[in-house]
């Protein structure tokens, strides 16, 4: 067993604790990281809080991992001690589905993915997770088979590059899926932790990118991300001029609202992606929204570990990392960062800087 100091949420107020869990020895395919850097990401707090249902506490989660190889099993051949190393939003999978094969793993039928925290499906055993779910990265320490571990260009060892491991990753997928071309226009709609992402990976694949927002402070900072149009989505006019414009939008809102205002901006036959987890809402009043122009509505889940790293290796390749706050790994400060980002008060994403201050 591998002692780990992490920061965990005691209840489900989600109130961090300082705590120490167990990770399994090192196995035959194991990679053992010493955590850098672990990004913080709302799915944590929906989580951590039990608003996505019930959990086991106490709970550490975390799934933008960054850090350094400090062990690997003996049959380890794709990393080595001293490599910069990264973990996502999944440690397994059934790898035997049809989804797995093709690099899907996040839609494993087999069983379901195993989530970096709070899973507790057929292949979270005892030996695998001590104490029966996994834990995720706010700790000093995660072990986790070479298989679901992502290689990480050494350039990119800085902590605004541990939340490309969600944020990245939950943009990156769904243009390549979608098959998104230089030269055709994108509009990205909230400029938050994911749309911020969405907007410099777009204009590096060579898109036109639009940003809709509500707050017209962010049309300098949207520009200077790479896009080349902001519009204020509460001026009519502007909306109006915008309207049947875009091959593409990508929706990150978190919260229920009025999709069709954004479809409007649609070219007939075009596709809106929705990425923000909202239990309801958020959807066409009707599908004649949807058959009259024939557009399609999409939604998209993190991606698959190939996906992911393709995902960093082309962020490193184009100097892409995400617009951070570093915190110290302390209750206080985490807790304080959590209320910031339900209140939308981060630009654009918070980093726990984990080796150099987790006591």
């Amino acid at each position: 067993m591998i002692k780990t100091k992490c920061l965990a949420c005691k209840d489900a107020s989600g109130k961090m604790m300082d705590h120490e869990i167990n990770r399994r020895a090192v196995g035959p395919n194991d990679v053992h990281i010493k955590v850098s850097y672990s990004g913080i990401c709302h799915s944590d707090i929906h989580t951590g809080r039990g608003e996505w249902g019930p959990q086991t506490y106490p709970l550490c989660v975390g799934h933008e991992i960054l850090g350094k190889v400090v062990a690997v099993g003996a049959s380890v051949t794709k990393f080595k001690v001293g490599d910069t190393a990264g973990v996502g939003c999944m440690v397994d999978s059934c790898r035997t589905c049809p989804e797995c094969k093709d690099g899907d793993e996040q839609f494993c039928t087999g069983g379901g993915m195993v989530g970096t925290y709070g899973s507790k499906n057929a292949k979270v055993t005892e030996a695998l997770y001590p104490g029966g779910q996994t834990q995720g990265g706010y700790s000093s320490d995660i072990v986790v088979e070479q298989d679901f571990v992502i290689k990480v260009p050494e350039n990119m060892h800085v902590a605004a590059a541990a939340p490309l491991l969600c944020a990245g990753i939950t943009c990156y997928e769904p243009f390549v899926k979608n098959g998104m071309k230089a030269g055709e226009n994108l509009g990205v709609v909230g400029l938050g932790g994911l749309g911020h992402m969405a907007v410099k990976i777009g204009a590096a694949m060579g898109m036109n990118v639009t940003v809709i927002t509500r707050d017209a402070k962010k049309v300098e900072m949207a520009k200077a991300m790479g896009a080349k149009d902001v519009v204020i989505s509460s001026d009519k006019e502007a909306m109006a001029k915008a309207a049947k414009s875009m091959h593409y939008i990508y929706n990150s809102i978190a919260f229920d609202h009025d999709v069709q205002m954004y479809m409007d901006l649609l070219k007939n036959q075009g596709t809106m992606i929705l990425v923000g987890g909202v239990p309801q809402g958020a959807m066409p009043a009707g599908s004649f929204a949807l058959i009259g122009r024939g557009l399609k509505l999409s939604g998209s889940l993190i991606g698959g570990i190939k996906q992911t790293q393709d995902m960093m290796d082309f962020c490193a390749k184009h100097n892409l990392v995400c617009d951070i706050e570093l915190i110290p790994a302390t209750c206080e400060a985490v807790d304080k960062a959590w209320e910031r980002t339900v209140a939308s008060d981060v630009k654009f994403r918070f980093v726990i800087d984990t080796a150099a201050t987790l006591k």
